[in-house]
């Protein structure tokens, strides 16, 4: 069996590669987290506290929540014609 090396075990380049994809995986989490908490309600697809869940799942969360959990807010028509 493989053990897992400790974190000063690593090369300067993986630990460097390590930070640079926590620090991705933290802003997308961030950014799904502000967009569910300023969308209305009606504009995302099923219930809030599930997306706000499923968000904190490393990077699929995110992106599944920016891609599918989502809807764009319907267009208003103004009457005009062009």
């Amino acid at each position: 069996m493989r053990s897992r090396k400790k974190w000063r075990e690593l090369s300067a380049t993986q630990r460097k590669t390590i930070v640079a994809l926590a620090a991705v995986q933290f802003q997308l989490a961030a950014w799904a987290w502000w967009d569910l908490a300023k969308r209305p309600t009606d504009q995302v697809q099923g219930s809030k506290r599930l997306w706000a869940l499923v968000i904190a799942v490393n990077f699929v969360g995110p992106l599944c929540y920016l891609r599918w959990g989502r809807t764009r807010p319907r267009a208003t028509t103004t009457g005009q014609s062009a």
